[in-house]
């Protein structure tokens, strides 16, 4: 039982360290999908989060059952092997701009505090490319630690925040189906990666321990969605002026959280880059039998480079039309239990 609830807590960190970026962490992304349509994202944050705790569960089900050395596995039976195709290429393609726009990020974000960018981005890759030399035991071990780091962190900063009872909350409710409409494509925008990393963690795990590691993380998730969200609210006149709405909660505080602010930001970046990196391991493993570690060195050696043109842009490109796949992808996942027949 132990064991159970232990590899189930390492799993539903990893979920959440998957999920909770550098555009969580920041608020900007909680702030585009839930803040900005007022207090009527309250109530549709909770929907958000049970169709992701949904999809979470039917994908490491399905890996577990497939035993899926690689997403592609899962992506066939719920979407078909003809549009595996297509979203293969799609989830490489994301996987790769976004780890290399998480590279570049991190160089920024220890640059502000004296660090050369160069210095920053190689840093963060040597961290990264540690991880993977415990192969998966490792990606879960990291996420166990810091990932309960970073949620306390924000947690306790947006309770203070709201204790202070500094907030200037909206009296208006906002438009509820263009918050709900909103609440969906949060989900949908960030279920590519989770259908990457979550088809070969399932392989791994029994039949509770996916269910007890869905649910474990959509909870952690929905109760630091809803803090963060309820403190960006009450920040809502300067929280729309920000790039990084969190600074919005962080104006009256001291030295201190500024500092850990940036520890956490950078959290976010790495955790993302290392769950990126692990999906794209399992898939060119395919191609490469070689150890973890040496597919992952191969792997950032290529994209060290890139971080000198940065994809940021060319991903903010992509994002709308990622939405609109992402959407489809979400939608035959959610429906997978009611229309496929149980596998043997």
């Amino acid at each position: 039982m132990l064991r159970t609830l232990s590899n189930s807590f390492k799993v539903a960190c990893f979920i959440v360290g998957t999920t909770v970026g550098a555009g969580y962490a920041s608020g900007r992304e909680l702030w585009e999908f839930f803040g900005s349509y007022g207090s009527a994202s309250q109530k549709t944050l909770p929907v958000a989060l049970f169709l992701f705790t949904v999809s979470c569960y039917v994908i490491m089900e399905l890996g577990r059952r497939r035993q899926a050395k690689e997403y592609r596995q899962v992506l066939t039976a719920i979407i078909g092997p003809r549009l595996t195709l297509l979203y293969d290429g799609l989830i490489l393609f994301y996987l790769l701009g976004t780890t290399v726009v998480m590279f570049a990020g991190s160089g920024a974000a220890l640059h502000h505090w004296g660090v050369p960018y160069w210095l920053g981005v190689f840093l963060t890759a040597l961290f990264v490319l540690l991880v993977f030399i415990k192969k998966t035991q490792g990606v879960l071990m990291l996420n166990s630690l810091l990932v309960p780091l970073m949620i306390s962190f924000l947690m306790g900063a947006c309770l203070i925040y709201l204790w202070q009872g500094e907030g200037v909350f909206p009296s208006g409710e906002g438009s509820f189906p263009q918050a709900l409409a909103s609440a969906i494509a949060f989900t949908s925008f960030n279920i590519l990666p989770l259908v990457a990393v979550l088809s070969v963690i399932g392989a791994e795990l029994n039949e509770r321990e996916t269910f007890l590691a869905a649910i474990a993380s959509g909870v952690g998730l929905a109760l630091l969605s809803l803090i963060y969200n309820q403190a960006l609210l009450g920040a809502s006149p300067m929280a729309s002026r920000y790039d990084v709405p969190l600074f919005a909660l962080f104006q009256q505080f001291s030295k201190e959280w500024l500092v850990g602010l940036s520890i956490v930001l950078w959290l976010a970046i790495y955790t993302t880059a290392v769950s990126n990196l692990f999906g794209l391991i399992a898939r060119f493993k395919v191609w490469f039998s070689q150890p973890d570690w040496l597919v992952a060195l191969l792997l950032v050696f290529c994209m060290l480079p890139l971080t000198a043109f940065g994809f940021t842009r060319l991903i903010q490109i992509l994002y709308p039309l990622y939405g609109v796949l992402n959407l489809f992808l979400l939608s035959l996942i959610l429906l997978y239990p009611l229309t496929k027949e149980p596998d043997p």
